[in-house]
C-alpha cells in the first residue's frame, strides 16, 4: 500500500497507518487533500479521495493490467487522454478503466473533489474473491472484457443500483469496515456484470487542452471583472472561442452555465462583503458585483442564499 500511494501521488506524507488502513496527506501550491487507503483482500484496494486543490501531480503508471473503478461523489475531475485531449468525470458518474492505460494527470476545476477508487488486480483478485464468497464467478477480467476496457476509459452515469452501492461505501460502520467493504465490492462487481455497456456511439465528450485553458481564462476574467457585465458573444470574441464550444466546455468544467456560475460567484462574494463591512450600503455592494439595481441584486441574492441581503446580514451577526 505504501509503495502504491507514493507511486500515485507526489508531495505526500503518511498521517496514520493501522489495521490495513493508511491515511496520506497530499499538498502542492494550490491546496491539499487526503487519500485514505484500504487493503480489502489480496489484489483489491480501495481509496477515498478528499481533495481541495486545483490539480494533483501523479506518478508514473506501470504496464500491469488492472480494473480501476472510480466514483465521483462531489466536484469533478479532468483526466488526460493523450494527444492534448481531456474528459471530465462529474458527480454521479463512474470511470471504468484498464489500469495499464490509466492517466495520472488530474485537474480539479472546482478546486474540490470527493470520491473513491476501487483497484483490482485480475490475477490476484480472481483467486481471493471466491474465498470471500464461495462460488463467486464474476472476475475483474470479465468486467474488463464486458466494457471493452482496452484503451480509452469509459465514463458512465451510475444506475440507481450502482449509485446505492457507492453511497453505502461512504457510510461504513466503523467496527466492521473491512468486512463491509468486501461485501460492497462483491455487490459492485455483480452490478457491473449485469449492466449494459454504453454503445460505442455514446462516447463521453472530450475537450482539447486549448479549450480547457480558454475556459479557465473566461472564468478568471469574469471573477476579476465582477462589477462589469459582458455578453457571451463578447466573451467568445475576446477569447477567440466559438460560442457553442465555449458554453459546452464551461458547463463540463464547472458543472453549470456561464451565467449561473457568475451569479453564484457574485452572490458568494457579496455575502462576504455583507458580513465583513456591516455598515456598507447594500446598493453599493450591488454595484460592486455588477448590479445597477439594488432590487434586482436582492432578488438574485435571495434566489441563491434563500434570504434577502438584509436578512442574511442580520441572521449572521
Amino acid at each position: 500500500m505504501r509503495d502504491a500511494i507514493q507511486q500515485e501521488e507526489q508531495n505526500t506524507m503518511l498521517l496514520a497507518e493501522s489495521d490495513g488502513c493508511a491515511v496520506w496527506q497530499l499538498r502542492n501550491e494550490t491546496g491539499e487533500g487526503t487519500v485514505t487507503c484500504y487493503t480489502i483482500f489480496p489484489g483489491v484496494e480501495l481509496r477515498f479521495r478528499d481533495l481541495h486543490m486545483t490539480h494533483c501531480v501523479c506518478g508514473k503508471t506501470d504496464d500491469r493490467m488492472r480494473l480501476t473503478i472510480e466514483h465521483c461523489r462531489e466536484g469533478r475531475m479532468a483526466y488526460a487522454l493523450g494527444e492534448g485531449a481531456f474528459f471530465y468525470v462529474s458527480a454521479g458518474e463512474m470511470k471504468l478503466e484498464n489500469g495499464a492505460s490509466c492517466s495520472q494527470k488530474l485537474d480539479l476545476p472546482s478546486s474540490h473533489y470527493h470520491g473513491l477508487v476501487v483497484t483490482l488486480d485480475p490475477e490476484q483478485a480472481s483467486r481471493s474473491l471466491p474465498n470471500v464468497m464461495a462460488g463467486f464467478s464474476v472476475t475483474p477480467a470479465a468486467i474488463l472484457r464486458r466494457f471493452a476496457l482496452n484503451g480509452t476509459p469509459k465514463v458512465i452515469a451510475c444506475t440507481e443500483q450502482v449509485a446505492r452501492i457507492f453511497e453505502e461505501m461512504y457510510r461504513v460502520p466503523e467496527k466492521a469496515r473491512i468486512s463491509y467493504f468486501q461485501i460492497k465490492i462483491l455487490e459492485l462487481l455483480l452490478a457491473l456484470d449485469s449492466m449494459t455497456p454504453p454503445k460505442e456511439n455514446a462516447a463521453h465528450p472530450y475537450f482539447y487542452k486549448t479549450q480547457l485553458e480558454k475556459t479557465k481564462a473566461v472564468r478568471d476574467f469574469l471573477a476579476e471583472h465582477i462589477s462589469e457585465n459582458f455578453t457571451q458573444e463578447e466573451l467568445s470574441a475576446r477569447f477567440d472561442f466559438a460560442l457553442t464550444p465555449m458554453k459546452t466546455c464551461f458547463k463540463a468544467a464547472y458543472g453549470t452555465s456561464i451565467g449561473a456560475w457568475l451569479t453564484d460567484y457574485r452572490m458568494n462574494y457579496a455575502a462576504e462583503i455583507l458580513l465583513r463591512e456591516k455598515r456598507r450600503n447594500i446598493a453599493e455592494i450591488a454595484a460592486q458585483v455588477g448590479y445597477d439595481s439594488a432590487s434586482k441584486f436582492a432578488a438574485a441574492f435571495k434566489k441563491v442564499k434563500h434570504m434577502t441581503p438584509a436578512e442574511y446580514r442580520s441572521a449572521l451577526r
